[in-house]
């Protein structure tokens, strides 16, 4: 299976050349399954409530969406990808899974970080796993990482590969993803963007880039740089997420003690 992502700059609030550039340059993508930023046509640093719900498009009916199914058809791959979803008058920061068959999913984050908590509503999706065929796949994103339960959810309900749509700025994630799929023995697409935002007053952020493709053994196979574009695509065997054996004595899941995990 051919499983890869794409670290590049949005420009904020420009959606439809945004569209238009990962567009052209998935029409390039050899893949499977591809897994885009976190917001990744509508930039991230919103000003205002308004703003977020401005941009914001419903969900499966909106461009991005559409642009989205349209292209996984035509390349038959699979694409998970970020986007400010509008229901009714919430917004919610979501991802958006397609196929070659169409939509065939939203998940909205459920761990908001930072001014996200004034723009977007908290998701309430919860965690979802859908087979397309070759693999299982889980979507979290970007903040979820910081909460083990997240990834533990997406293995529990038999995820092979987490997607994780990200505008990371803070330093930590790259090198504990690692960890995220050792304890849970899974695979993880990590889809980060670069560049600076400062807008409205607001302090820039500044996005750390390293997207990342990790093993089931904590093994990172593929990393993007930090402040470069990158198209990349890894071979993988979605097999090896199906063991959670260590040794003839312990396997991951089996062994969890819920009875004394309190909280």
């Amino acid at each position: 299976m051919r499983i890869g992502y794409y670290q590049y700059e949005p420009e904020f609030g420009t959606v439809a050349k945004n569209l238009e550039a990962v567009r052209a340059r998935l029409e390039q993508a050899d893949a499977d399954l591809m897994v885009l930023p976190e917001l990744f046509a509508s930039g991230y640093q919103f000003v205002s409530a308004e703003e977020a719900l401005r941009l914001s498009e419903p969900v499966p009916d909106g461009p991005t969406t559409r642009m989205l199914v349209e292209l996984a058809q035509r390349r038959r791959m699979h694409i998970v990808a970020g986007l400010p979803e509008r229901a009714g008058s919430q917004v919610y920061n979501s991802a958006v899974v397609v196929g070659p068959s169409g939509f065939l999913g939203c998940y909205r984050k459920s761990h908001l970080f930072f001014e996200e908590t004034l723009c977007f509503s908290p998701g309430d999706s919860g965690f979802q796993v859908w087979d397309i065929g070759q693999a299982r796949i889980g979507v979290m994103i970007c903040f979820d990482w910081y909460y083990p339960e997240s990834a533990r959810t997406l293995a529990l309900m038999g995820a092979e590969i987490i997607c994780h749509p990200s505008n990371l700025v803070l330093p930590n994630c790259p090198d504990s993803m690692p960890v995220r799929c050792l304890e849970n023995r899974v695979f993880a697409i990590t889809s980060n963007r670069i560049g600076t935002e400062a807008r409205g007053g607001k302090e820039p952020l500044t996005f750390i880039g390293n997207s990342e493709v990790v093993s089931p053994r904590g093994v990172i196979l593929r990393r993007a740089p930090r402040d470069g574009e990158e198209l990349a695509i890894v071979d993988i065997d979605p097999a090896e997420a199906r063991s959670k054996t260590l040794n003839p004595y312990n396997d991951l899941l089996r062994d969890r003690r819920p009875d004394l995990y309190h909280q």
